[in-house]
Formats: structure tokens, sequence, C-alpha cells
């Protein structure tokens, strides 16, 4: 039984991986911390955990965490994490990151899109969480750097032919995700209003999400991968959906296609490559930590249209923060990831 501490516990983000470690059979939740909502009980704050989660919250305390917890996830904003991180390490704990400060593998491309890194032999150290490219490396890691909701899904979309080199070097994601993926702090831009009944893109060619879809492909594929990431939020709690427009090098039969994909994931516990003609939905992943593709292919068999679908708040955040947890501690990778997507 592993005793872990969740920092920054109250944001969607940790409240969904509350609900995910405390049903672990391995895991005990030893410490939740949040400083808007220290001194009151978790289920006071989410009343849904009454009697399956009733630990008091306590303002982030290092020392302490040490002394009750061995492992660490971090639920807090970007930069934050740089100096709880550090901290905990040196305390000796193992830290699960799901901010973005420790995805990035260049200190000069982490400044150019959040800032400058404290830590620049810690970037260097983290294992980038994804265990469909870095399974080996995760399961012996101190510090893992959770993905980004989006990079999953438009990494995992594309990865194949990547690593097989059929594909083109610019590729165009198109990618829509539920509100819960811009966090739980109010803003005015994401009031019921300003979203019910509407639909819109954001942050093109601004996103900071695409250097981190570019280092992964690129390094899959041995070249310099581009990506022109359109983001847009829509009126859904939780879900996206990344369509994604490749150029092949070869023509390719829809069989070609396939094949490709299946020698990929075959033995992928949370990948679901979806038959010819049946396209992912987000509302059949919903709750799961699963990850459903799609393949068209056009015509001439020189273009080829890939779809994903995932839960932003599991395979694009807490999900896959546990099953990194479960390969950190020599688990089964499914440990209390095996639940079935509510449907409708």
């Amino acid at each position: 039984m592993t005793e872990v501490a969740i920092v920054g516990a109250t944001g969607y983000t940790g409240m969904e991986l509350v609900r995910i470690l405390s049903r672990h059979p391995q895991a005990k939740l030893a410490v939740l911390t949040s400083r808007q909502q220290a001194g009151k009980l978790y289920s006071q704050v989410f009343p849904g955990l009454l009697q399956a989660v009733d630990l008091p919250i306590t303002n982030p305390d290092f020392r302490a965490i040490a002394k009750k917890a061995e492992l660490a996830f971090l639920c807090l904003p970007h930069s934050e994490s740089q100096d709880a991180a550090a901290a905990l390490l040196k305390l000796g704990l193992k830290v699960i990151d799901l901010s973005a400060d420790f995805r990035l593998k260049s200190a000069a491309v982490y400044k150019k899109w959040y800032g400058p890194h404290r830590y620049p032999a810690l970037l260097k150290e983290a294992v980038y969480g994804l265990p469909e490219l870095y399974r080996q490396k995760i399961a012996k890691a101190r510090l893992v750097a959770n993905p980004g909701c989006y990079p999953t899904s438009v990494i995992l979309g594309l990865l194949p032919l990547a690593a097989k080199g059929v594909m083109e070097p610019e590729v165009i994601a198109d990618s829509k995700s539920g509100v819960s993926g811009a966090g739980r702090s109010p803003q005015p831009s994401l009031h019921f209003c300003e979203i019910a009944e509407n639909l819109r893109a954001y942050n093109i060619y601004g996103h900071r999400h695409t250097p981190e879809m570019e280092q992964e492909l690129s390094a899959a594929a041995r070249a310099r991968v581009r990506v022109t990431f359109v983001p847009h939020l829509v009126p859904m709690n939780r879900g996206i959906l990344s369509t994604l427009y490749v150029k092949l090098k070869k023509k390719l039969s829809l069989d070609n296609l396939f094949d490709i994909f299946r020698e990929s994931y075959q033995d992928e516990p949370f990948l679901r490559l979806l038959p010819p003609g049946t396209l992912p939905e987000v509302a059949q992943v919903r709750g799961t930590n699963l990850t459903q593709i799609g393949l068209s292919l056009a015509p001439s068999g020189r273009e080829a249209v890939i779809t994903s679908a995932l839960d932003n708040l599991v395979k694009g955040a807490a999900g896959a923060a546990v099953q990194n947890f479960n390969l950190m501690q020599g688990l089964p990778e499914s440990s209390a990831l095996e639940s079935l997507p509510l449907v409708p």
C-alpha cells in the first residue's frame, strides 16, 4: 500500500484524482491540500464523496507531506509546480506533476512559452508520462511529467504514423474540448452565457500545448514535425475530440493504414482502434481512461484523417497520472482504471 498526497486537491483534476485513488486497491490517500479550502473536510467541499473521502484539507506543507506520504501528485498552476517538485524530491518523495512544468526538455523552449525555468536539471531528468511511448522509463522514474490533455489526444492519434515514417512533417490538429479543461477558477469567458449554445476557437498559433506535441512527434519521427494546432471550446463538461489531417509520403490502402495502427497499439490496455466506418465520440469515453481512434483515408490513398476521443480529466489528466503511478510502483497498469464509459 502506497500512501499518497495530492497537492492542489480541489480543482477538477485534483478531484478526479481523489475519485480514482479512493478506490485504488494499493493506494491510500494520506494528504489533501488546498490553500482556498484548508480547514474543511474534503466531503464538505465535494458532498458526493461523503463517507468515501472525509479527510481534512490542509495547507501545503512539504515537510508535513513527507512525513505521511511516499508519492505526491501535483495539481498546481504552471510554474508553481517547479518549487513544489524540487522540495518534495529533496525530501525523498516520488512526484507526478500534472502541470506543464516538466514536460518540455528544452529550458529555452519552456522559457518561450511559460517563462524561466528554475530547475533545468530536473527538466532534463523528468520522464514524459505517456506510457504508450515511455513505459519502461516511467517505471524507473522519480519525477514524471504528466502529458497535457490536448497533446495526449494528438500524439496518440499520430504516433504510429510518425514512428513508421509514413506521414509528411506538417500536420493539422483541430481539437474540441469541454469546459473543464480550462480549470475550476472562475473566468468571465467561461460563464454559462458565454459557453452555452456557442462554439469558439482560441489561441491559434499560440497555444502552449503546441511545443509539447511537436517535441514528442518529432522524437518519434526522428525528424522535425510541425503541428498547426487549432483548439476550440465547446459547451460540454468534459471530453476532447481531435481531428488530425495528415498527408502521406506514399500511397496506402485502408488495410495498410489499419495495419500500422494495429501493430502499434494491439497490446495497449487503454487504446481502442475502431473498425472501418466507425468514428470516435466523446460520449463513448466519458469517465474512462480510454482513447478511441478512428481512421479515414482519402480515395487517393495519399491523405488521411485520424480522429481521437478521450476524457480530458481522465486519460487527459488524472487517469494518466494513476496509470503512471501504477507503473512507478510496479502495480498492474490498469489498477483502478477499468471503469466503463458513462453513457448517456
